[in-house]
């Protein structure tokens, strides 16, 4: 004999994409249950875990010094010949400025508001399929608890990041190109010798074929760093890439590995379809990461939100539809979608560069006088040194 649960909304995962569905559904009157498979949230992080200042604030998340790990005060550019470009408050008029969040208490921040506006958490608990009955979903799970092995839900909104399955059940293609997809590996590392420990730093050329390295520094000799290298680009593994680029850079030779996280990173954009009937893909699953830094929080934050305001929408009326719930895709149509459109124009650019280009392009940049950092200004100073070369990518000034 089944034992189903019933709830209104259900959201497989409960990363912060999940986690804001959650709140903004059940906070808007509807029963709501997160399902996560696994037995901690917010690990393990894959991720870089910084964003800019004003993200939070965006999607009504006031700022805790509990997750914040450093403060960022700008970026630093660097070629492959080590030409530096530095973006900071000591050059530029308008700071550039974010945070290093700690996943690991700052997801369980997120879940728990979730559950102060009356969402339920359901841990150690995989979805494994789902099947459409009538006008509801009924989702099969393994449960460590063994309470419930089916969920009946009038929506359920896939959370389950870059690696997920819950879209293709529901026949939604969110298969990524392998060379749309980068494969990743970071380290926590400390007693690091940064040259500044509060600007995170980017390394392009042949450091990381069609990818970058990073450095974002999470307290005075602390930080992750990582690699996405191209899965097509690539001679070597993430991991060995990441080994040689620790073992060349005089900030990191010196320092002691204390976390490991690899893992797949989809560069490919929104995804063309991410809704169904009762059904809506949010956060990485919908392909809402950046094509150009492989950055996800803020978008995943974004979609999360709209999608269970608009959960909350269309189950008070009645009217699950696909028709329904297009408010949402266009919605991350106009507000995510069109933007990574245009950096994926960007992203083939840079990362097809021969290292010799990337030296001339970052030194056009280091002697730029950039007083506002931006994708715009970036690309204004490059096309200085190759107009001809960059004719495509003034189409997107």
């Amino acid at each position: 004999m089944n034992n189903i649960k019933e709830v209104d909304v259900l959201i497989i995962g409960a990363g912060p994409a999940g986690s804001i569905a959650a709140r903004e559904a059940s906070k808007n009157g509807v029963k709501t249950l997160i399902i996560d498979k696994k037995s901690e949230i917010g690990t393990p992080k894959r991720c870089g875990e910084g964003i800019m200042d004003g993200v939070l604030e965006k999607v009504g998340i006031e700022p805790d010094e509990r997750w914040i790990a450093r403060h960022i005060d700008g970026a630093r550019l660097v070629a492959p010949d080590n030409t530096s470009a530095w973006f900071t408050s000591e050059n530029l008029e308008t700071p550039s400025t974010g945070i290093i969040l700690e996943r690991k208490v700052f997801d369980k921040h997120v879940t728990m508001d979730a559950i102060r506006n009356g969402a339920e958490v359901m841990l150690k608990t995989e979805a494994t399929s789902i099947t459409r009955k009538d006008n509801y979903l009924l989702v099969d799970i393994i449960s460590f608890n063994q309470k419930y092995n089916q969920i009946k839900a009038k929506i359920v909104i896939g959370a389950d990041g870059p690696e997920g399955r819950v879209g293709s059940w529901m026949g939604l293609n969110t298969k990524v190109p392998l060379s749309e997809m980068e494969s990743g590996a970071q380290y926590e590392m400390t007693n690091l010798k940064m040259e500044k420990n509060d600007t995170i730093e980017f390394y392009f050329g042949s450091v990381a074929p069609g990818g970058y390295a990073w450095i974002f520094p999470k307290g005075y000799d602390t930080a992750n760093v990582g690699i996405d290298v191209s899965g097509v680009k690539g001679e070597k593994t993430a991991l060995e890439y990441l080994d040689d680029f620790i073992a060349n850079n005089e900030e990191t030779k010196d320092g002691q590995i204390v976390e490991v996280n690899v893992g797949g990173n989809p560069l490919c954009g929104v995804f063309d379809k991410i809704i169904a009937d009762n059904f809506m893909l949010v956060g990485d699953a919908a392909g809402c990461v950046s094509p150009i830094t492989g950055g996800g929080i803020d978008t995943g934050l974004e979609s999360g939100m709209i999608a269970g305001q608009i959960a909350a929408k269309a189950i008070k009326e009645d009217n699950l539809s696909e028709e329904n719930l297009q408010e949402y895709a266009d919605y991350v149509d106009e507000n995510i979608g069109k933007k990574f459109k245009k950096l994926i124009t960007v992203r083939d650019f840079i990362y097809n560069l021969e290292d010799e280009d990337m030296n001339e392009y970052i030194g056009a940049i280091a002697n730029a006088n950039i007083t506002k950092l931006s994708t715009k200004a970036l690309l204004k100073a490059m096309i200085k040194v190759s107009p001809r070369k960059l004719l495509k990518l003034r189409k997107l000034l």
